[in-house]
């Protein structure tokens, strides 16, 4: 194998010997092993299963040590939870779990754990990301050491599918990659890639690569070391392949494959990079294609100051993958097929050697490649085990698993583990564990420092706190040198930011300090740390009580439809997808409609740890009897709203998981006032009030609903939503009021 993989294999034990599986493409990062002498045939009623779990999942069981985690769902409807779960790998008896509830997303079909979690060899730490974008850091013992929410403090975006993808650990840095709409220059929504300190969660890089999302990807990164510099390659949601500079977040190249989002995780050997789709080509009207890319080949700078584009299309081929990931071995590639078919292609020259149809169809399950033979699991259920090699493609063996195959298997310690919708499955011989930990790659050279990479990279203020800043501090390559604190800061804003502002904020003391009287606010620092200068941004969120009546706003912009002012820079997502114009003689926060990517939209406001508060705001809708808009309020992670197409009042989390309603009619050009209120009692059940009505009549004393959720979510960010159904109707909202529940009236 050339030269990079080899490298790969080289840090692992002996051919034959076990190793840990701590993600979700193995320690390969090509869903492959060097294990030998696997179990040749086996069932699962019997014949060389070792054990099973009761669990339910989408993704990859991942394996460090003697454990084994597992990353699923239990249960149904309002009672359905995501789930960690720690098992004895010799026995399948369960050593911790954790579990969460889904919120805010729009996940539909129990399409739940389509990942799976990352463990750091060098600590035993396990890292997840939550289908609603939580991702979280647990100790081996399964104490939670800390979490982020993505949704609620970068924006990240959810969709129906909930691809949710797997962290990858790489030395002190944990990455993911997810769709969000931010602030300032990430305010248009993008597939961001983002690192955070494994030990403190604190944001480290984020990049944008690539262009405007079609669909969400939950491709996998993959890490090499090339001449000094570690880079990252992954496909993304706006139909690209990507390479990342996996310290700084610098983007490097991106190669423009098709129209939607490439879910596969890419495959690297040596200088060829092998990634699939299946949707539309950019450059042809073929449907789906597999190419092989030369990562050191030209790319051609934009006249629009995007990424360079890798000009290294070695060759390809018209198979396909959709969200099944090729595996590489002895110079060949293995590429599952949306209709079931397993494909052998040649590396080199992207010759198709020879393919077999293993059952109708394919979703996610990627195969393993081990002992000479590939293991492919099918959605239908189905696990065949075929010959690999250049004269490959014959079954050797096939098994009937309950539930429907979705995820990859993983292999260690001669234990091939399967996870379906159904249950955990772990074939092989019983024997005691001696799985050998990957060591980790020997420290490499450093230079000078001449780069001070600011931590956190993005913070958020509350009125009255205050963020400790410190430096990593990198060489020419980006390798880590030292840390420092920070010892000088002063205001920055970017000769090309379209936005020229600046948090009410100072630097004090090595932090960056926001007074009670601190207003919203947001912008960037320089700050000196170990003698050099680098940057960070942030925000000032609202405080509580926080009244809007966007009256302070200057209508200075204008378009086609005349003129307006944007939203509070420290909102999450708001900017391009609401306006402040003035409606019925008062300025007011209208839904903009020229996205269709942004007809639903969500913006956060505040903390995402802020609890036990009070939001109310008053609604109008545009539209005619057969089309209006939903509007209304995010509260402690319940989003009410009033929805004017069904008629109602509603109270939800996830609109198959909580969801409860009354009659109410939203009649288009009428102003209508929704209060809000969320209560957790002792026993963690949270209560949901609401209360709605024709904003120029009296106040009820009376909740028009009220809603029980037993173990309910008990902080959150506040916000607002707003839904116009294919953009059609505007919606409007004005008076918002964020408070303390203790001093609302």
């Amino acid at each position: 194998m050339r030269k990079a993989l080899l490298g790969l294999f080289l840090a692992l034990p002996l051919v034959g010997q076990a190793a840990d599986w701590t993600r979700w493409r193995g320690p390969a990062q090509a869903g492959s092993s060097a294990e030998t002498g696997l179990v040749q045939t086996f069932s699962p009623d019997g014949d060389h299963l070792l054990w099973t779990h009761d669990v339910a999942g989408r993704g990859t069981p991942v394996v460090h040590g003697d454990r084994v985690y597992v990353f699923g769902y239990r249960g149904t409807g309002e009672d359905l939870r995501e789930v960690l779960v720690a098992l004895d790998l010799a026995t399948g008896a369960v050593r911790w779990e954790r579990s969460w509830r889904d919120f805010l997303s729009d996940i539909i079909y129990d399409r739940y754990s389509i990942g799976a979690p990352a463990v750091d060899p060098a600590t035993g730490n396990v890292y997840v990301q939550s289908s609603a974008g939580v991702l979280m850091a647990f100790s081996p013992e399964g104490a939670p050491l800390w979490e982020v929410s993505m949704m609620e403090a970068y924006g990240r975006l959810t969709f129906p599918n909930g691809r949710t993808g797997a962290p990858v650990v790489d030395g002190d840095l944990v990455i993911v990659h997810f769709i969000t709409s931010f602030w300032g220059r990430e305010g248009p929504a993008r597939d961001r890639f983002h690192a955070f300190d494994k030990t403190t969660g604190q944001l480290v890089w984020s990049s944008t690569p690539g262009m405007g999302p079609k669909d969400s990807s939950f491709s996998t990164p993959v890490l090499e070391t090339r001449d000094g510099r570690r880079i990252l390659y992954a496909g993304t949601g706006c139909g690209h392949v990507v390479a990342v500079d996996a310290r700084t977040g610098d983007p490097i190249w991106r190669f423009p494959m098709s129209v939607g989002g490439v879910n596969v995780s890419v495959v690297l050997d040596g200088d060829l990079l092998v990634a699939a789709h299946d949707v539309e080509n950019l450059d042809s009207t073929d449907i789906g294609r597999m190419v092989g890319l030369d990562v050191t080949a030209a790319t051609v700078p934009q006249a629009d100051g995007s990424t360079p584009v890798l000009k290294g299309e070695r060759w390809r081929l018209p198979v396909s993958g959709f969200s099944s990931s090729p595996v590489v071995g002895d110079g060949l590639v293995y590429q599952v097929t949306p209709t079931g078919e397993l494909v052998a292609v040649e590396l080199a020259s992207g010759r198709r050697l020879w393919s077999t149809s293993l059952g109708p169809d394919q979703l996610h399950a990627s195969p393993l490649l081990a002992d000479g033979r590939v293991w492919v699991p099918l959605r239908d259920g189905s696990l065949h085990v075929v010959r690999a090699g250049r004269e490959g493609g014959q079954v050797l063996h096939r098994v009937q698993l309950a539930g429907s195959a979705l995820g990859a298997p993983a292999l260690a310690d001669g234990r091939i583990l399967v996870l379906t919708t159904e249950r955990l499955y772990a074939f092989g011989e019983a024997r005691p564990i001696t799985a050998v930990p990957v060591p980790p790659p020997p420290a490499a050279a450093t230079g000078p420092a001449v780069t001070a990479q600011v931590l956190p990279a993005d913070l958020r203020l509350r009125p009255g706190s205050s963020v400790p800043l410190t430096a990593r501090l990198l060489d020419a390559q980006g390798a880590l040198v030292g840390t420092a604190p920070a010892t000088a800061g002063e205001v920055f804003v970017p000769p090309t930011a379209k936005v020229k502002a600046q948090m009410d904020a100072r630097f004090e003391g090595g932090a960056l300090v926001a007074d009670a009287s601190a207003a919203q606010s947001a912008g960037a620092w320089k700050i000196t740390a170990g003698g050099l200068v680098g940057e960070t941004k942030g925000r000032v969120v609202a405080g509580l009580p926080y009244p809007e009546s966007f009256e302070a706003f200057a209508l200075d912009a204008s378009d086609a439809q005349g003129a307006f002012a944007f939203p509070p820079l420290s909102w999450i997502g708001a900017r391009f997808k609401w306006q402040v114009r003035e409606v019925d003689g008062s300025k007011v926060l209208a839904k903009t409609l020229d996205n269709l990517l942004f007809q639903r939209s969500t913006v956060f406001l505040g903390d995402p740890d802020e609890r036990s508060y009070r939001v109310e705001v008053s609604i109008k809708s545009d539209g005619d009897r057969r089309n209006v808009g939903t509007a209304g309020v995010v509260n402690q992670r319940y989003l009410v709203a009033l929805k004017g197409n069904q008629r109602v009042l509603e109270v939800s989390s996830n609109q198959e998981r909580l969801k409860h309603s009354v009659p109410f009619t939203l009649a288009p050009g009428t102003w209508y006032r929704l209060v809000t209120e969320v209560r957790v009692g002792a026993d963690g059940a949270a209560t949901v009030r609401a209360k709605a009505w024709p904003r120029d009549e009296p106040e009820p004393a009376a909740w028009t609903l009220e809603v029980v959720h037993p173990d309910g979510h008990t902080h959150g960010a506040p916000g607002l939503f707003g839904f116009s159904p294919g953009n059609r109707h505007a919606v409007y909202l004005d008076d918002v009021l964020v408070a303390p529940l203790e001093e609302s009236p």
